[in-house]
């Protein structure tokens, strides 16, 4: 395939992703099929909403019949990117700001072309998709760090292997500032005009590091600083080359780990995918540090998988060992969950998005109480649940126990 038909559907795909993400997709056709299956003819796809999902509904139709499937969007993307290479000539995307066709001929040269749509009345669109186009988006995708990360493209346009990422930055910015104005954080911001000192533990390449700095920076216009804190030292030193080359002020990228670098003042602390107990000494270092905010997505549980000591009516269950490492990540969870409510803080474990490099998405989130809080019944809890499963340590209380 030659260069400038591989930019031509790479580009093609960027359209594709970008109007389904933001939510201006309406339909999809494939069409002069050029495959190894005779009897296919053309697929449509269509954006459906199943209860709370976006999906897309694939029509194949052939000769003789029809089939349907719903895939998600992410799918989506990524099955018309093997297609339009392999089995179809002609791809006419319809979104509601436009479209976009593109066509290879039998000499197999490629034509893009792009036409802007007519000016459509409100009450012509789809319910669901008005619905869709309510959903705010909280990181502009035109922002440099994301061409300097290889988000988007020259043209700030998505790439698409990106997608997911894409997708996560939002997430997790949605998540952010949903807490911060849950937290009493937004009240001083809002009476004292005082900023925020984040740090970010396992920053890696930087996108949610960059994404938190820009939002505070760029979009609340104050004066906040965000510290990356990343244990592979080539990481950091390009992190920092790009802040530098950015002009991201107040953002600095440092080499270390959440066991070495010492706490200090600190309003909100991150810290995603850090594996077994480096997520209780996370927690441990953003109550130590004062933290507000504590935003930890825990990675692998094997403190207390070998101390659990399951009640006879489980072992059918948890003969299979899968059911097993759910139940020590279920009980390992709540723990720390609890003991940040024993610690003062109001906390939620959700469902995160998950990072392209894992399948793990649970997100435990905890917010300072604003008023003075009776931990006694937490702290019962605790120990019951302990006693219940003859769990004797637990990292993260061990770490509390030691600094009181």
């Amino acid at each position: 395939m030659s260069k400038k038909i591989e930019q031509s559907f790479n580009a093609f795909v960027s359209m594709l992703a970008q109007s389904i993400d933001n939510q201006r997709f309406e339909k999809l056709v494939l069409s002069k099929h050029c495959g190894e299956d005779k009897l296919l003819q053309r697929v449509t796809i269509k954006p459906v909403q199943i209860k709370d999902a976006l999906l897309m509904s694939w029509v194949t139709s052939f000769k003789t019949q029809t089939d349907t499937k719903n895939r998600t969007p992410d799918e989506t993307i990524e099955r018309v990117s093997e297609l339009i290479e392999t089995d179809f000539k002609a791809a006419h995307l319809f979104a509601d700001d436009g479209e976009l066709q593109l066509n290879v001929s039998k000499k197999g040269k490629v034509q893009l072309v792009q036409h802007k749509a007519q000016h459509k009345a409100a009450t012509q669109q789809p319910e669901a998709k008005q619905h869709n186009r309510d959903k705010k988006r909280f990181v502009d995708i035109q922002r440099p760090f994301l061409q300097a990360l290889k988000v988007t493209d020259a043209k700030q346009q998505l790439i698409p292997s990106m997608s997911r990422k894409w997708k996560q930055i939002n997430k997790f910015i949605e998540v952010f500032s949903q807490a911060l104005e849950s937290s009493p954080l937004w009240l001083r911001e809002k009476a004292q005009q005082q900023n925020l000192q984040v740090v970010d533990f396992g920053s890696g390449k930087g996108y949610l590091t960059f994404a938190i700095h820009d939002y505070l920076r760029h979009q609340l216009r104050t004066e906040s600083m965000v510290t990356g804190v990343e244990l592979r030292q080539e990481l950091a030193d390009l992190c920092q080359q790009a802040a530098t080359r950015l002009d991201h002020r107040g953002l600095d990228f440092v080499c270390g780990d959440v066991k070495t670098h010492a706490p200090k003042q600190t309003d909100v602390m991150i810290a995603l995918h850090a594996c077994d107990v480096a997520t209780d000494y996370a927690i441990n270092y953003g109550i130590q540090a004062g933290a507000t905010i504590i935003m930890c997505s825990p990675c692998c549980h094997k403190q207390i998988r070998p101390q659990m000591q399951s009640p006879a009516l489980f072992k059918p269950m948890l003969q299979y060992g899968v059911h097993l490492g759910q139940e020590a990540e279920m009980v390992t969870d709540s723990l720390r969950a609890l003991l940040l409510e024993a610690n003062g803080y109001k906390t939620k474990i959700f469902e995160f998005i998950s990072l392209e490099h894992t399948n793990k998405n649970k997100m435990i989130l905890a917010v300072k109480r604003q008023q003075p809080f009776d931990n006694t019944e937490v702290l019962e809890q605790i120990a019951s649940i302990k006693a219940f499963y003859g769990i004797s340590e637990q990292c993260l209380e061990s770490l509390l126990a030691e600094a009181s």
